[in-house]
């Protein structure tokens, strides 16, 4: 399912990585062939010198942690109020408040689609022209909705000429589920059984597998990323599943357009 866009290699941001290096930060670049207008980040619970960076929208030092971003991302970011479910908003539209909803996509540039994470699986999107970016949120009851097939959509352009990258999440050896969600995903695809594993009378379910099945159904094929764990990698993420306090604590994952005439680009 993993594959790359033709003539061109995954790649690390390079414009995005020097401003993390900057900062002493080891947030994550996307490795993945985006125009070179189009940039992301995925950050990590570690803030450097600002020791720990908590992005929930409750956390006592949030307004610390926006600092840290604003020097990585010279843009403004739309926060959403997540709930788990398929609604996608335009980021390129004021509001008076988060909107309700887990994706968002952006045309224009000067504003980052954001979203937040602890276990539940982060998904940026990137056209091959660099003309619209996406970020959803896909928990498994927003991947059960349909919450990537509606950032497909909403974007407005082929789904093959998409790229799609996969931030961390909850890995398969650590994401254990009841029969419930394996019925909610098995009985609409009965191939997505390959997603499961049974064990002790419950199922793991790989989270990237599925998004991976998802979006391939949904026309796109270029996916990147995966392969982290945010439950047993605990001293890079926080983890809901983990409890304690890192239940209430999030990471953050954005991508922007920036115009080609920046001198960030």
């Amino acid at each position: 399912m993993l594959c790359a866009v033709a003539g061109r290699a995954a790649m690390r941001d390079s414009v995005v990585a020097s401003r993390l290096e900057a900062q002493g930060l080891d947030w994550i670049t996307p490795e993945w062939p985006a125009p070179p207008n189009v940039h992301a980040v995925s950050s990590t619970r570690n803030g450097g010198a600002a020791g720990e960076t908590d992005f929930s929208p409750r956390a006592p030092r949030i307004e610390l942690a926006r600092s840290v971003l604003s020097r990585v991302v010279p843009t403004e970011a739309l926060w959403l109020h997540q709930v788990h479910g398929s609604a996608v908003v335009s980021a390129d539209t004021s509001y008076a408040r988060a909107p309700q909803a887990d994706a968002a996509f952006a045309r224009s540039a000067g504003t980052a689609c954001a979203v937040l994470t602890a276990d539940c699986l982060p998904v940026l999107f990137a056209d091959r022209e660099g003309s619209v970016v996406a970020a959803a949120h896909a928990g498994w009851r927003g991947l059960a909705a349909g919450v990537l097939e509606a950032a497909v959509k909403a974007m407005l352009v082929a789904p093959s000429s998409l790229l799609a990258w996969l931030g961390p999440a909850i890995g398969p050896d650590a994401f254990e589920v009841g029969a419930d969600v394996y019925a909610v995903f098995c009985e609409a695809d009965p191939d997505a059984r390959a997603c499961f594993a049974a064990h002790r009378g419950r199922w793991r379910a790989d989270l990237y597998a599925l998004a991976r099945r998802r979006l391939a159904q949904a026309g796109v094929t270029s996916i990147y990323g995966g392969g982290r764990c945010t439950l047993t990698e605990r001293d890079t993420f926080y983890s809901y599943r983990r409890g304690g306090a890192d239940a209430s604590r999030r990471m953050a994952t954005l991508i922007w357009r920036e115009e080609a005439t920046s001198p960030y680009v």
